[in-house]
């Protein structure tokens, strides 16, 4: 169904919808893994340009390998050796990375079609997952709802119904460059929180750790380039930060988790959600992605700030939380807001 109050124009074999704001600011989004494709914000001299890293056509999308803007599901990053018990049952799920499942598997919510209509000036996509799709039980309807307002705040708001217990867990993917640079290095990051999730050489979390007076203290803005250069296992491990922050719980109300700003550009991003968890990802695996124009994008061209459960969640001691039945409604809410100073 086409929204009749919001842009809609042909892309190939999808479609890219447009949300405006009365500050000029615009947000492209397909129906294609309901992909955030273009952002294009103001810097401090009024020149507007695209915040997102991006691909140039819906097969880049299709046949890409790094999520790029999608909506990832039904379980964001990853759940350990595939498998979880639910109910004294065990289940397998797709091995898509190593002994691993990763972001839904190889056919999941970002390489599916989502349908779009418009309700009271956003963008609501919906998807019906099935039952055994990539391994997971029950019947899975998806709502997520892009809503762009007048100061700069793009809403994302998911929500989620089963008719069998299965996990959930689910994201936006979007890759942030608030500058000019190929490279995310000069820009500094916030983030409210003083723990986070060690992993393993397969990125499962092993550990909570206290980030403080350590590299992943990041509670005060610090320059992700000094970051990156600095000597520590984890870094090692994952190439970058690919590492999961345990925000305070049990929140009603989306609060501010994270700043990030461009000292270049005077863009700033707040990240403001519910989720108990906010993935740091570095990109540290965009060498040679595809990128816009034909060109291809580096390592730490952009990085990723996504709101949601914790990594192997399901396989944790309160796995239950991760867990969404029957009579239950999965919600979750992210806001996204660009500002200038």
């Amino acid at each position: 169904m086409t929204p009749s109050s919001i842009d809609v124009r042909p892309w190939r074999n999808a479609n890219l919808y447009t949300l405006r704001n009365a500050s000029g600011m615009r947000v492209d989004i397909s129906d294609l893994g309901a992909t955030l494709v273009s952002w294009f914000a103001p810097d401090r001299q009024g020149h507007f340009a695209d915040v997102l890293l991006g691909h140039d056509t819906p097969d880049d999308y299709v046949n890409g390998s790094a999520f790029i803007g999608a909506i990832v599901g039904r379980w964001a990053n990853r759940i350990r050796d595939a498998r979880f018990v639910l109910d004294e049952l065990a289940h397998q799920v797709e091995r898509n990375e190593g002994a691993n499942h990763l972001h839904g598997g190889s056919a999941g919510f970002h390489r599916q079609m989502w349908r779009a209509q418009a309700a009271h000036g956003a963008l609501v996509m919906t998807l019906r997952s099935p039952a055994g799709a990539a391994g997971f039980p029950g019947n899975l309807d998806v709502t997520v709802r892009y809503a762009l307002d007048d100061g700069g705040t793009l809403s994302i708001d998911y929500e989620a119904h089963t008719d069998a217990p299965t996990p959930i867990n689910l994201t936006n993917h979007a890759y942030f460059n608030l500058g000019d640079d190929a490279s995310i290095r000069d820009h500094e990051l916030s983030i409210a929180s003083d723990t986070y999730f060690a992993i393993d050489a397969t990125s499962i979390p092993v550990a909570r750790e206290s980030a403080k007076d350590s590299v992943f203290d990041l509670r005060a803005p610090s320059s992700i380039g000094a970051r990156l250069d600095a000597a520590h296992p984890q870094l090692a491990l994952a190439g970058g930060f690919d590492h999961c922050y345990v925000l305070n719980d049990d929140a009603k109300e989306p609060r501010t988790v994270a700043v990030l700003f461009d000292p270049s550009s005077g863009r700033e991003l707040s990240v403001s959600t519910d989720a108990r968890g906010l993935q740091f990802y570095s990109g540290n695996y965009l060498e040679d992605v595809p990128a816009r124009g034909g060109s291809r994008y580096r390592k730490h061209a952009g990085l990723c700030l996504e709101a949601g459960g914790f990594p192997n969640e399901i396989n944790m001691k309160d796995g239950e939380r991760a867990v969404l039945r029957p009579d239950e409604s999965y919600r979750q809410r992210t806001r996204y807001t660009l500002r200038v100073r």
